[in-house]
């Protein structure tokens, strides 16, 4: 089974932001020598308890200390920016880390209306604008214009020897068709959606339209994961990350709450309907467990690799939980 790391970075309370950046560095060093295919970091902007507001910046970091895992965003919120600089961005990692490369892009804001207005004029007219945004960014990657292109005569430098992998990442069927007809790979993000993904990911694999010669479409699955030596232990841990989930939605997060903490905050009778419909959604035990929902998941999806985003409170609980899945998944 073919298992990759998603990071959001996640500062948890009593944690200073860079402790929470050096913890994602040594993530994704872990990441590197347990087997992952790759390791993507996420944007975020004025989030409460999210670190990372510039994948690109963390990138350039983490790929000078590892050595084979793929490195990517996940994703670039391409409508706050122009597709020429991403491009040049992305193609400069290439440069230096040959064939390692991924550039994932979503159309989500990121953060606030506030941090959505600072960042970029008419965003939404952007969103509106996101399949002309795609097909730009595709033909800068690929070097490639009509003769009677503006941009014929410009390229993205440096220009690689391997060209980034550009990835659409979504929870729709609008982003599927996206990346179908672009003939991109695709992530669907289950860890953040209701919708019927294996109904996403068929509709995406029948309509996909190869960009180049051979290929084939690919498909992710980012499901929200918590491993332990014991099933107790994992729900014990998980109590943090969906704490902190109600917290957010309450405007009330100010990093990952401890388990004592977590065990402490007052909830609703609503709020505790909520939290136990978001732990239904998660895949929480011990190894043996969560391999076998992970099994079931990609079964179900038909996934060709899965993607596991892991927030605890303790930074060595989430280097445990995905030490003990790499275990099981890549005998």
């Amino acid at each position: 089974m073919k298992v990759s790391i998603l990071d959001q970075s996640p500062v948890s309370s009593h944690q200073t932001p860079a402790e929470a950046l050096e913890a994602s560095m040594q993530l994704a060093k872990a990441g590197d020598k347990l087997g992952y295919e790759r390791y993507w970091i996420a944007e975020h902007h004025d989030l409460s308890g999210l670190a990372c507001s510039a994948p690109e910046v963390m990138l350039g970091y983490i790929g000078a200390q590892t050595n084979r895992i793929r490195i990517g965003s996940g994703a670039v919120l391409l409508p706050h920016y122009k597709p020429y600089k991403v491009a040049e961005t992305y193609n400069m990692l290439a440069t230096l880390f040959p064939g390692r490369v991924d550039l994932g892009i979503g159309r989500a804001p990121g953060g606030s209306a506030e941090a959505t207005n600072a960042l970029s004029d008419n965003f939404l007219q952007q969103v509106f604008k996101m399949p002309e945004l795609v097909e730009e960014l595709l033909q800068f990657l690929d070097d490639k214009f009509p003769a009677e292109h503006e941009y014929a005569k410009l390229s993205a430098s440096p220009l690689p020897p391997v060209s980034p992998e550009p990835w659409l990442l979504g929870t729709s069927k609008k982003s599927a068709e996206l990346a179908a007809r672009n003939g991109m790979a695709y992530t669907f993000g289950q860890f953040m959606s209701e919708q019927d993904g294996s109904a996403i990911i068929d509709q995406y694999k029948q309509a996909f339209q190869p960009r180049r010669n051979g290929d084939q479409p690919y498909a992710i699955v980012t499901v929200s994961v918590i491993c332990a030596e014991t099933a107790e232990q994992a729900h014990r841990i998980a109590t943090s990350s969906l704490v902190w989930k109600i917290q957010q939605d309450k405007m009330e997060a100010k990093g990952v709450p401890s388990i004592e903490e977590a065990a402490s905050y007052p909830l609703t009778e609503e709020e505790e309907k909520k939290m136990k419909k978001m732990k239904e959604a998660m895949i929480i035990g011990n190894p043996e467990e969560v391999h076998v929902r992970l099994q079931e998941v990609q079964a179900r999806y038909g996934a060709d690799e899965l993607m596991l985003v892991t927030i605890t409170h303790d930074p060595a609980d989430r280097l445990k939980s995905y030490e003990l899945v790499a275990e099981k998944c890549k005998k």
